[in-house]
């Protein structure tokens, strides 16, 4: 499991100053240009004793000071007083000072549907959100990750044996952060970043519910269908679609989805890790939904070339675990997926509930930018945006290949 990494800044700034974050300041009672070096100074030197002389009689600033792992300081310095600090016989040498940042890591989903690409998404570490809101119906969500935009007073518990909608399996929390997860230079990022999170547990510690919790779940997101854009439902039970919202076939959950389709809310689903044709998993047999399989990806590109990672696949073909047939509306990347996880940090999962929310994040960006598309609408924008570059096999099981997941256009 990857945790949370990043370059942290030094956390001793100078008394009475802020830190400098670009490479030059200006210092107007010097009249000239300040650059920002690290001296570095001889064995056995004490830095702390020598730094404010050295650079006070050049008329620079004394920075930081270390002692331990290396004797030397940092100092803001004009280009002569740099040249002339570096003949002191106490100076080993002197470099320039570089911006650093936290690194973030891309996910190899986000890379395999281009969200990197998205002028909506942009993806550039300056955390920017996404302006949509989008509800994970399953465990619940890590209400305090710092990698999520969570809509804490939008939060539901359905779950009859859990007491709030705080994460207690890490489900929920790994399918929030594939779809939203902040572009803030570290971490992961998702595919919608910044997009708001509306947790509704319906499944306990265990990972397991109800239908009547599921239906609870539904039904509040129906009843807040003017704030919420797309729902993710990356669960499922045996059923089957009688292709008239349930009325059949006494299916209530097929009726709730119907009803919260109707009021404006694009559902998306999982199609099952069965290895068996999807009309037989509710509810991504329900033509109502946006039904996902799963891509076994390794290195976010088309061609099959990567070795297999956490688990193994073969490289840009058809996950050897997810449930396919006529039901499948796209595909997504659902093998080694990076995400967030309880307590704050990451952890890689596989499985057709890691493709459904890069289906739901790019539903999300499509939304943002047509607030006033259908469900119906938006399930075409995605399979027309998508692309057939990856490895189909000629032996596949249904002989139909999906459209990939593709958002460099939205």
């Amino acid at each position: 499991m990857r945790r949370k990494f990043g370059v942290m800044l030094a956390a001793c700034a100078m008394a009475g100053a802020s830190v400098v974050s670009t490479q030059t300041a200006t210092a107007e009672t010097l009249g000239s240009e300040l650059g920002s070096y690290i001296v570095v100074l001889e064995d056995g030197v004490d830095a702390a004793s020598v730094a404010q002389q050295q650079v006070g009689a050049l008329g620079g600033i004394v920075g930081h000071v270390y002692g331990s792992a290396l004797s030397g300081y940092s100092a803001q310095l004009t280009d002569a007083a740099r040249d002339r600090l570096a003949t002191y016989p106490a100076v080993d040498y002197i470099q320039a000072d570089t911006p650093v940042r936290a690194t973030q890591t891309m996910p190899t989903g986000i890379d395999r549907t281009d969200a990197e690409q998205s002028p909506t998404a942009a993806i550039d570490g300056s955390d920017e959100r996404v302006d949509v809101d989008v509800a994970v119906i399953d465990t619940g969500a890590d209400m305090d990750h710092p990698d999520l935009n969570v809509y804490e007073e939008g939060a539901k518990n359905c779950s009859t044996l859990s007491l709030s909608p705080e994460d207690e399996n890490g489900h929920g929390t790994h399918v929030a952060g594939t779809i939203g997860a902040l572009d803030d230079a570290s971490g992961v990022v998702g595919m919608a970043p910044g997009a708001r999170i509306w947790p509704v547990k319906v499944l306990n510690a265990l990972g397991m519910g109800l239908t009547s919790d599921v239906i609870c779940g539904i039904d509040y997101v129906a009843a807040h269908s003017d704030e919420i854009e797309v729902a993710n439902m990356s669960l499922g039970g045996s059923g089957s679609d009688d292709g008239n919202c349930g009325e059949d076939n006494n299916d209530a959950q097929h009726a709730a989805i119907c009803n919260a389709v109707d009021a404006g809310v694009t559902f998306v689903v999982a199609a099952g890790n069965d290895s068996a044709d999807a009309r037989e998993t509710v509810p991504a047999a329900y033509d109502e939904v946006i039904t996902v399989s799963a891509l076994a990806d390794f290195d976010g590109q088309p061609g099959g070339r990567a070795a297999p990672t956490c688990r193994d696949d073969v490289d840009d073909t058809f996950a050897d675990f997810s449930n396919y047939g006529d039901d499948i509306d796209v595909i997504a990347p659902g093998v080694c997926i990076e995400s967030t996880s309880l307590g704050g940090g990451y952890e890689t999962l596989s499985g057709t509930s890691m493709a459904s929310p890069h289906a739901a994040g790019a539903a999300a960006l499509y939304q943002a930018n047509n607030p006033a598309a259908s469900p119906e609408q938006v399930k075409r924008a995605l399979q027309n945006a998508g692309t057939t570059d990856w490895t189909f096999p000629s032996e596949d099981r249904d002989g139909i290949q999906e459209m990939l997941v593709n958002v460099a256009g939205f």
